[in-house]
């Protein structure tokens, strides 16, 4: 039978392609954050603590972060298509085995499949839209692809709430199942074969390097962030020295798995270092203003999540401007301004109150995440504008690497401003003003990347941005 989307321009046909990947990015976002609420329940149902429960999310976050290096690699030598499709394959059937789990080893060991499978659906995927994607449409097409990223961590936990308020625990993941089932048949439908790079040999030491200090890394910031604090000053030095060691490798191999070349671009530079710090720091909202909410302020968990949804409404209510304003502005310019006001919006979170009139409340939310909706697009189009076609498997691989790193560092930064602050103060419990201060410091990360900013060149990536 004829694929009746073969006589679509591709422009038409790039456009379903990029929303079968937002649809995939997601997924597998959300799956990061939305079992947060349900973990009491889980917990229960495997006669375990909930603390215990923590494995879960661990083990996702530690199976993404090993497998992530190895995507650019199986992409380029297997075809992008279908390491894509066998991810999604991997993702969904991960899935049913954690909604039909009945112990906690049972639940890590498929919450470790599925952390695979997201691993090289998303550096894949976004690999997939950058091959198939002129120059001219890049901007348009990363914004699409950018708004999973910006609402799954705001709609993870007040969701995962919902399901377990309204049904039961399992419903999180057998959701998955519906999902993946259709992006596996759009895949094959929509994605034409024979997508593959240029692979060298695989390279054992490289990969070996470069997983162990991504784990090490994520790991000992999310201790860290438990003020597990001497376990995670060793993973990190662990995850330094590997960091290092996995770089001269780079340096040294003809053929490493993951070239180095890109960081040699200047706009994809910028896009890894203030980039990542920016988006450690957006990060650390979702962690922070539902904490505040429920223990200084005594809102329920419901009320908390709603309000965060102000958040979500700004990320949305930006998302149509995004490309028309890095058009009408340029890149450097939208940085900049928009960076002053994402810093804004943050310091201010300093200043809440449980006094602070609802209306006000909302706006100063609503405002935050438009900021931070514009800027997070404008980052992640800059980032691959000036990336010739055979390094972007590496640039993919190695965004996916900072991004996800970024992740663990906004959570683990936020709660070790918080744990200081009530260390400092003697407080046994966060206080309005412990989470102030948090907020004060998370102010600080949006500086710095603001500062990498101003480095950029006036004009920088203009040529794609189609004016």
């Amino acid at each position: 039978m004829e694929n009746p989307l073969s006589t679509v321009a591709a422009p038409a046909r790039t456009h379903w392609i990029a929303l079968l990947v937002a649809v995939t990015f997601f997924m597998e976002n959300l799956d990061a954050t939305v079992i947060a609420t349900a973990l009491p329940q889980m917990a229960q149902d495997f006669s375990v603590s909930v603390i215990a429960m923590n494995v879960g999310i661990s083990a996702y976050l530690l199976a993404v972060a090993v497998f992530i290096p190895l995507s650019g690699w199986l992409a380029d030598r297997f075809g992008a298509r279908r390491i894509f499709a066998a991810a999604i394959v991997l993702f969904t059937f991960a899935s049913l085995l954690c909604g039909i789990s009945d112990s906690l080893p049972m639940f890590t060991f498929s919450r470790v499949l599925q952390g695979i499978g997201g691993a090289l659906m998303v550096p894949v995927g976004r690999l997939l839209v950058l091959r198939i994607t002129s120059k001219q449409d890049l901007v348009k097409m990363i914004a699409f692809i950018t708004w999973p990223g910006l609402i799954a961590p705001v709609l993870g936990p007040p969701l995962g709430g919902l399901i377990v308020s309204l049904g039961h625990w399992p419903w999180i993941f057998w959701l998955n199942i519906p999902l993946g089932v259709l992006a596996l048949v759009a895949t094959f439908w929509l994605i034409p074969a024979g997508i593959t790079g240029q692979p060298g040999r695989f390279d054992l030491r490289g990969f070996l390097l470069t997983a162990i200090a991504c784990a090490a890394l994520i790991t000992g910031l999310e201790w860290l962030g438990q003020g597990a604090l001497l376990h995670g000053a060793l993973l990190l030095l662990l995850g330094g020295v590997c960091t290092w060691q996995a770089w001269r490798h780079g340096q040294q191999n003809d053929a490493p798995m993951l070239p180095l070349d890109t960081l040699t671009i200047a706009t994809f530079r910028s896009t890894l270092l203030g980039g990542s710090l920016f988006r450690a720091a957006i990060n650390a909202i979702p962690f922070l203003l539902p904490l505040m909410f429920q223990v200084s302020f005594g809102l329920s968990a419901v009320e908390a999540g709603v309000l965060v949804l102000w958040v979500f409404a700004g990320n949305l209510a930006m998302k149509p401007f995004t490309t028309a304003v890095m058009r009408r502005w340029g890149f450097r310019r939208v940085l900049l301004v928009n960076g002053v006001l994402s810093t804004a919006a943050i310091a201010v979170c300093a200043f809440i109150t449980p006094e602070l009139p609802y209306p006000l409340l909302a706006l100063v939310l609503f405002i935050g995440g438009m900021s931070r909706s514009m800027q997070f697009t404008c980052y992640n189009s800059l980032g691959f504008a000036d990336v010739p076609s055979p390094q972007m498997s590496a640039a993919s691989t190695l965004f996916s690497m900072f991004f996800q790193f970024s992740q663990a560092a906004g959570v683990a930064f936020a709660a070790l401003a918080l744990r200081a602050s009530m260390a400092w103060q003697d407080n046994p419990q966060p206080l309005t003003a412990d989470f102030s201060w948090a907020f004060i410091a998370v102010t600080a990360l949006s500086l710095l990347a603001l500062i990498d900013s101003l480095r950029l060149k006036p004009g920088v990536g203009e040529h794609v941005l189609n004016r």
